[in-house]
């Protein structure tokens, strides 16, 4: 497990290109046949990559959690980004197709992911935070998301979200999670930008063609910085960053917050005369 400690955003103002992405940055999620895990201390969010292909995986406790079993005090979200798979919980299997989503609530023992396909593996992605209530695992597919549309053609930023763990879908203690699919020739998300003192945030970017890059604004408002994404790169937002792309095409992205609520609209906007 990779572990991040916290960045000061005054601290942040003195990274290079390089300080940056070491920080922030997260790579190589999806290798096949291994789960790829990135700790954060920033409100002690995980993001992980999963791709089983010729054999199961498993997420464990242990020392590095300091707890017996990988849920024990934590709730978890997953999005399947790749082919056909299988999740177990606790003896209990559920398929999951492409864009499919599950919620793990706290208290799950076992946890077990599969592909149907070792050619076509699924890729799970999962971001988990601490909790202090168990609430109902839920499988969730794309059908019963709550869908948002917003933006336009003449702003290059028509996109959909579906939003998977949030209220409106199934209870959480503090995870929400969701996926925005940018319209083609569109190329901006989270423009104008804003910020959350209350929660942090992890986006990763995905549906990205090779030669397609996403310059990923962070920093704080009046001295911003930015990170070239590729796809299946994730980046960590703390709350007193600002968090949009733009892309050379349009491109697909998973957004997963934690911290004191579950308040899709609690932002902090700036108004882009303050931009710098």
């Amino acid at each position: 497990m990779d572990i991040r400690y916290p960045v000061h955003p005054e601290h942040g103002k003195t990274m290079d290109t390089a300080k940056l992405r070491k920080e922030f940055l997260i790579q190589n999620l999806f290798v096949k046949d291994q789960a790829n895990l990135t700790y954060s201390h920033v409100d002690r969010i995980i993001t992980a990559g999963i791709c089983p292909a010729s054999k199961s995986l498993s997420l464990e406790g242990g020392k590095d959690l300091a707890n017996d079993y990988f849920f024990e005090r934590r709730e978890g979200g997953v999005i399947n980004i790749g082919g056909s798979g299988t999740i177990i919980l606790d003896g209990k299997s559920f398929e999951m197709d492409q864009n499919d989503g599950f919620y793990i609530g706290m208290g799950t023992k076992e946890i077990s992911f599969s592909s149907q396909s070792a050619d076509k593996p699924a890729k799970f992605y999962l971001l988990s935070g601490p909790a202090h209530k168990a609430y109902p695992s839920k499988w969730i597919p794309l059908s019963e998301t709550k869908k948002v549309h917003l933006g336009s053609l003449a702003e290059s930023n028509e996109r959909t979200i579906h939003q998977y763990v949030h209220p409106a879908v199934v209870e959480s203690c503090q995870l929400c999670m969701g996926m925005t699919l940018l319209e083609p020739n569109c190329i901006w998300n989270t423009m104008p930008v804003h910020t959350h003192e209350r929660r942090m945030e992890v986006y990763m970017y995905f549906n990205m063609e090779a030669d397609t890059v996403v310059f990923h604004l962070m920093g704080t408002a009046d001295e911003t910085r930015h990170i070239v994404m590729r796809n299946e790169e994730a980046v960590i937002s703390p709350s007193w960053s600002i968090h949009s792309g733009a892309g050379t095409k349009n491109y697909t992205f998973i957004w997963g917050m934690v911290g004191e609520n579950q308040t899709f609209t609690d932002m902090d906007g700036v108004d882009m005369k303050d931009l710098r």
